[in-house]
């Protein structure tokens, strides 16, 4: 079993725009409501074009392993969200999407049936649908002068 590790690293100094390194790259992430001046998209709108961009690398080496040629690839995500627990106003439901509405709009030569087993596919080894779709432990550490601390 071959496995590999990612990282990324956020940060944020006072009231400026959080930025996330990820291998060489500086992801920025805004939409705060309380700092319109900083520009770019929100964390949220980053998990779809996470989704997106999943379906789209996984897509086209699951494409060249059938013979299938992708002339292009369109992925349209579109996710409910309430903002009742993000805003502290209700506790009693989830945080996250109620629901994520993917469309996938291939062009290409194939047949709908081979298009369908395609995308079939896509959905079995796609990690981020698999890490949205299904419960992934996640802990939570708290370091405080250098001293860390479990978050419960």
């Amino acid at each position: 079993m071959s496995q590999k590790i990612v990282n990324v690293v956020g940060y944020a100094k006072e009231q400026n725009q959080f930025v996330v390194k990820a291998q060489n790259f500086d992801i920025r992430i805004s939409k705060n409501e309380d700092f319109p001046e900083l520009e770019g998209p929100s964390p949220l709108e980053y998990v779809l074009a996470g989704y997106a961009g999943c379906i789209n690398a996984v897509g086209k080496i699951v494409a060249k392993e059938h013979g299938i040629v992708l002339k292009s690839l369109q992925v349209e995500l579109s996710a409910k969200l309430s903002l009742d627990k993000y805003q502290g106003k209700i506790s009693n439901e989830r945080a996250g999407f109620s629901s994520i509405e993917v469309i996938v709009k291939p062009t290409s030569d194939a047949s709908l049936e081979q298009l369908k087993d395609w995308l079939i596919e896509i959905e079995n080894r796609c990690p981020v649908q698999d890490n949205l779709v299904n419960p992934t432990p996640v802990s939570v550490v708290l370091f405080k002068d250098l001293q860390a601390v479990e978050a419960a």
